[in-house]
């Protein structure tokens, strides 16, 4: 995983609420179990038309979005299943972090395993950026600082675990592999078999 430590970008806006994982990467393209590829089909039911022309309306698809690196979404982005898939959509696309002002939790804790930041912010930040779209913004991950264009600046909450696996660019295999020596240590002296 590569290290996150700041985030900047513009923003494109998604207001929907209750995007659930499977909007965001519907089942039948679940046919790979590397992170990769996914991307294409991001939102693919939102994004595309039966025919599978691009759907003009869509967020995304608009010229203005391109490049877009954060995602401003509806309340309740991310929930349902327990889809990894749907971060690594979202990654694959270009996407590193989410903003809203609520973020379903085991997509929270998908994203931050696998890189993609996911930012709640309180309803006035939330309202002001759904109505300014491609706004530029600084996320400083170390300091759960959220930077807006406009001169707002708030922190966020973060969990300092997985703030320190991020900055570090590890995950947690990773963090316990760079242990390998304590834990060695600890089982030649615990008194006790399992």
């Amino acid at each position: 995983m590569q290290a996150v430590t700041t985030i900047r970008g513009r923003t494109v806006v998604l207001p929907t609420r209750d995007i659930d994982t499977d909007q965001i990467i519907p089942a039948r393209f679940l046919t790979a179990t590397s992170r990769t590829g996914f991307g294409e089909h991001l939102f693919h039911d939102l994004r595309f038309q039966d025919d599978g022309s691009e759907n003009p309306d869509f967020p995304l698809n608009r010229p203005a979005a391109e490049g877009c690196h954060v995602l401003v979404a509806g309340n309740n982005f991310g929930c349902g299943s327990s889809r990894e898939h749907a971060t690594w959509a979202l990654l694959d696309y270009g996407i590193r972090a989410v903003i809203s002002t609520e973020i379903a939790d085991i997509f929270r804790n998908n994203a931050l395993k696998n890189g993609l930041l996911p930012v709640v912010v309180d309803q006035d930040t939330h309202a002001w950026l759904l109505e300014n779209p491609g706004v530029d913004v600084e996320i400083d991950v170390a300091t759960a600082t959220l930077r807006i264009a406009d001169g707002q600046s708030l922190n966020f909450a973060i969990d300092d675990f997985a703030r320190y696996c991020l900055v570090e660019g590890i995950d947690q295999l990773e963090f316990l592999q760079q242990r390998i020596d304590d834990i060695e240590s600890f089982e030649e002296k615990r008194s006790w078999t399992p």
